[in-house]
């Protein structure tokens, strides 16, 4: 149980606040992260049942990790840090809790006579491919409990580490159904670097959904989130949708971005530093809550609408999602869901999507 690694023991006024942290095994860092610390936990519980009634086209979730190192200004799960008395701008990129047992866990969980082999996501927290997998390599254990437990699942990542695990994937879907999804938000390579500068780049990532396809395994993308007047012109829109279609996706959903408390105000530092103009402008349009004016969201559905079909895009999802990109009504692109299965009820292509 648990990775051991040449790291040092981390020492200082965060590693300290997080001594209460349940299940704390050690805080490391190392040369190989530069700024980041690991908290080795061990976990009593990994599979996580989605709270109320969510409109997410599953009920359970595993997270191995808490916060990520992608560092993307905008991800809508910044918030989920301040659970842990730490913020929710710079503390979420840098400080990175792991679940060294997450794989034993799980394996637990589900052998309980009581699991009844529904759908469980990955990824709809924070990335479980983020670079500390490529360490850690809790992932592949992962799979195989719920492969072995004859629990469907799907991956949502931006981690080209997943190229590793496309072999035990393929091998395992042959038992149970198995989505796959890559979020993609643009190919401006200086643009990328600037508001995600952990994450791979945009060629290695469209590699990505390259080599999922080459393996026989559908993989949507989500092209998310659209950030107004930086990304959403027709011209950079048509350039991303043609390489999403030429590298192989199943299907694609575009989404406008979210603005939810933590990822507002660490994404608004940013912009007021990057583009102070576009501050007021961001202002009015999200002054009704974290999702952007409808009147936006209809305005870039018209526009993406022609290139999805004009690049084959909604052949491939099975038609164009009902509603507004980015609404409640914004569908999952196909192949980022397991394929429905008779009897058991794992989520559907299709469904609603509130996640980004």
């Amino acid at each position: 149980m648990g990775v051991r690694w040449n790291a040092q023991r981390a020492e200082g006024q965060t590693e300290q606040a997080l001594l209460g942290l349940p299940g704390l095994l050690r805080s490391v860092r190392s040369p190989e992260f530069s700024g980041v610390t690991f908290h080795e936990v061990c976990a009593r519980s990994v599979l996580n049942k989605v709270p109320g009634a969510s409109r997410m086209p599953f009920r359970w979730t595993v997270n191995p990790y808490r916060g990520c190192s992608h560092a993307c200004t905008y991800c809508y799960a910044r918030g989920s840090h301040t659970y842990l008395d730490l913020d929710p701008g710079r503390d979420f990129d840098t400080q990175v809790v792991v679940k060294v047992n997450a794989p034993e866990v799980l394996a637990a969980q589900l052998r309980r006579p009581s699991w009844t082999r529904e759908h469980v996501a990955m990824g709809t927290n924070t990335d479980p491919y983020q670079r500390a997998e490529g360490r850690y390599r809790l992932m592949p254990g992962i799979i195989k409990a719920l492969g072995g437990s004859g629990t469907p699942f799907s991956i949502l990542t931006k981690g080209t580490v997943l190229t590793r695990d496309l072999p035990l994937l393929r091998s395992v879907a042959a038992d149970v159904p198995v989505g796959l999804g890559v979020s993609l938000a643009l190919l401006d390579r200086d643009l990328q670097q600037r508001l995600e500068p952990g994450t791979p780049t945009p060629r290695a990532r469209l590699d990505l959904v390259r080599r999922a396809a080459d393996a026989g395994l559908p993989c949507g993308v989500f092209v998310a989130p659209v950030l107004p007047w930086l990304t959403d012109t027709t011209e950079a829109l048509d350039r991303l949708l043609a390489a999403v279609a030429g590298a192989g996706a199943t299907g694609v959903t575009v989404i406008p971005l979210h603005l939810r408390p933590g990822a507002r105000e660490w994404f608004t530092r940013w912009l007021g530093a990057e583009r102070p103009e576009l501050v007021p402008r961001y202002r009015e349009l999200y002054r009704g809550g974290s999702y952007a004016d409808r009147g936006y969201r209809r305005a870039l559905a018209e526009r993406v609408a022609p290139l999805v079909r004009r690049h084959g895009l909604d052949r491939r999802s099975g038609g164009e999602g009902r509603g507004v990109p980015g609404d409640e009504n914004a569908r999952w692109p196909a192949g980022s869901m397991p394929p429905a299965r008779g009897g058991d009820g794992p989520a559907r292509e299709g469904d609603q999507l509130s996640l980004l």
